[in-house]
């Protein structure tokens, strides 16, 4: 398998120092014998911890590292979105910086784009059913998650997953297009108003956190509904437009 194309892989971070310096190995080996060039953005929302540090020690020795730092911003969507903004990449893709989204699957995502997907994903439900490691009302919330997400979904982009932070995307099907820049669920909204023609899921065991807290909480959820009442609304209106146009 060889690119033309380059890619820009985003981790966005918020204190991640204990995880970061072995994602970044493992995620430059990889990419490094998959024959494609490439650059990873470190994109950090000003951590205090010694994140900005490493990143730049990394970058000394290996140029296709980057640091951009955020100041007085949070919001994962945010912080991918700043990222491909900052690369002339033709393949934009995140990843999770704390270990639990692995950088060995990356080769079967780029195969997917090479094989004519627009966007590839990790899905963590396609496939065999993974045991996650999550408590039941985890595991409850990503259900009713995805289940409240599905009406949206198009036949030709419905996923198992829709909620995935770990994906490769051209940019071509997301270009010009305004995206919510709060949140930590830019995957939905590209499968809504992206110009996604064919998706691929692959299967894969999603990690246990390396380190660190887990960035889930109640505002998270309060910014996904925020974002399900925006994508439904939209809905609604095209819905009616269109309905009053054919009767005109």
């Amino acid at each position: 398998m060889h690119f033309e194309e380059k890619l820009a892989l985003v981790l966005p971070t918020l204190n991640e120092a204990e995880c970061l310096p072995l994602i970044l190995e493992r995620a430059l080996e990889v990419l490094g014998r998959s024959f494609i060039q490439f650059e990873i953005l470190v994109v950090d929302d000003d951590s205090r911890d010694a994140t900005q540090a490493i990143v730049k020690s990394f970058a000394l020795r290996d140029s296709r590292v980057r640091l951009l730092a955020r100041h007085g911003q949070r919001g994962l969507a945010g912080a991918v979105l700043h990222g491909w903004r900052h690369t002339d990449a033709a393949l934009l893709g995140v990843m999770d910086a704390d270990l639990q989204h692995p950088p060995e699957l990356l080769p079967k995502l780029l195969a997917a784009i090479s094989a004519g997907a627009d966007l590839a994903l990790a899905s963590r439900y396609a496939g065999r059913r993974q045991k996650l490691r999550w408590s039941a009302i985890r595991k409850a919330a990503s259900a009713v998650s995805i289940w409240l997400a599905r009406p949206l979904q198009s036949p030709a982009a419905r996923v198992h997953d829709p909620l995935s932070g770990y994906f490769v995307v051209r940019r071509p099907a997301i270009a010009n297009l305004p995206f919510r820049s709060t949140g930590f669920k830019l995957l939905l909204e590209i499968l809504l108003r992206g110009r996604v023609q064919r998706v691929v899921e692959v299967p894969f065991e999603f990690g246990r956190r390396g380190a660190g807290r887990s960035k889930a909480g109640l505002k998270i959820g309060w910014d996904y509904l925020l974002l399900l009442a925006t994508l439904y609304v939209a809905r609604w209106r095209a819905t009616a437009l269109t309905a009053g146009v054919s009767s005109d």
